[in-house]
């Protein structure tokens, strides 16, 4: 079997046995490509791993969908025909489980005709399993983090020598979905195009409304580049900024990078999370802050390890996440900044390298 996929089985497997499950069944969703780089289409038609804790995985998997299964060994691929029962041939790959955990994209369907056709078996979320494992990424995976990491500096700097006034939100985003795929991505997961009010909701779907003389915009763009993904959020303003902004923004700027810092090895995600929100409340605007500090990155734009208040997990080296803290004034305006960073043993690492001032645009 190629690596990286055996190790990741192994480690699946020791982690089944530690947490006394006997078989992994993962559908669509990133888990599936982890253990095997396959990424199944999220059909009406089952596809599933099984991975037993003792034995060797198998990838059940539509005829039609087959020859879209990469060569490379890491599993046994059992193809099923039209009007055959999958979910038969993967309760007898499981047999006697009492334990099975089951992919948490997979679908409903899928799993409650799972649960019918093994009643014996105890089912529980996958993530248990799979997010500690995918959360610490090795050397390739921080690499192809960082290149569209990269990809989307360019961008970044690109857009702050084009026009945003007099142009629909809609029309900018467009401009970042254009700009990511010329600079490598295979495809643009979002972009938010947030202008004057607008930014006052963290995920604001772009719109017609036109951008005006001294809007602040913001810009939270990434997409999936070789696999791995991207996130960034950089922040704009027609014409010359007020006071309120550009001091706002200042703020904003002090509290990232205060929490960038923090975000040591050893230190609890709940810890980082305290630093940004400690910095803003400093600065009377704790209670603009509305949101957790950051998120985990890689196949998924969110994944493990969430750096929020109440998870106490420590930072390990080769955890991969979000800083972006934001503050947001309805009916007025809203900003965010943020970077991606990795833990590691020589301290964080900010893979995004685009400037982080306040981009004064036409």
């Amino acid at each position: 079997m190629s690596e990286p996929f055996a190790g990741r089985q192994a480690a699946a497997r020791l982690a089944l046995e530690r947490a006394g499950i006997d078989a992994l069944l993962l559908s669509v969703g990133a888990d599936l490509p982890y253990f095997t780089g396959y990424e199944a289409m999220p059909l009406e038609r089952l596809t599933m791993l099984v991975v037993p804790r003792d034995g060797d995985a198998t990838l059940v998997v539509p005829e039609l969908e087959a020859p879209r299964v990469p060569a490379n060994g890491s599993c046994e691929v059992h193809s099923w025909a039209e009007g055959g029962d999958p979910i038969g041939v993967v309760a007898g790959l499981v047999g006697a489980a009492a334990g099975v955990a089951i992919g948490d994209h997979t679908w409903t369907r899928f799993t409650l005709a799972l649960q019918a056709a093994m009643p014996h078996a105890r089912f529980v979320p996958a993530s248990r399993i799979t997010g500690t494992l995918r959360a610490v990424k090795d050397s390739a995976e921080i690499a192809a983090l960082r290149a569209a990491a990269h990809a989307v500096d360019a961008v970044a700097a690109e857009m702050r020598t084009r026009p945003f006034g007099g142009r629909t939100e809609r029309d900018v985003s467009r401009e970042f979905v254009d700009r990511m795929l010329a600079h490598g991505h295979d495809r643009p997961n979002f972009a938010i195009v947030g202008s004057g009010p607008n930014g006052a909701s963290p995920h604001h779907d772009a719109g017609d409304r036109v951008i005006g003389e001294g809007d602040v915009v913001v810009c939270d763009f990434g997409g999936t580049m070789r696999g791995y993904c991207s996130d960034i959020t950089r922040m704009f303003v027609v014409g010359a900024p007020t006071s309120e902004v550009a001091d706002t923004y200042a703020a904003l700027t002090v509290a990232q990078e205060a929490a960038v810092l923090a975000a040591t090895v050893g230190t609890p995600c709940e810890a980082v999370d305290a630093v940004a929100r400690r910095s803003l409340q400093e600065r009377g605007l704790a209670d603009a802050f509305i949101h957790r500090t950051g998120h985990g990155i890689g196949l998924e734009a969110h994944e493990d390890p969430y750096i929020a208040a109440g998870n106490a997990t420590p930072l390990v080296a080769g955890h991969a996440f979000s800083i972006e803290p934001g503050v947001y004034f309805p009916g007025r305006f809203g900003m965010r900044l943020e970077d991606i960073v990795v833990a590691t043993a020589a301290g964080p690492e900010r893979l995004n390298e685009a400037p982080r001032d306040l981009a004064v645009v036409d």
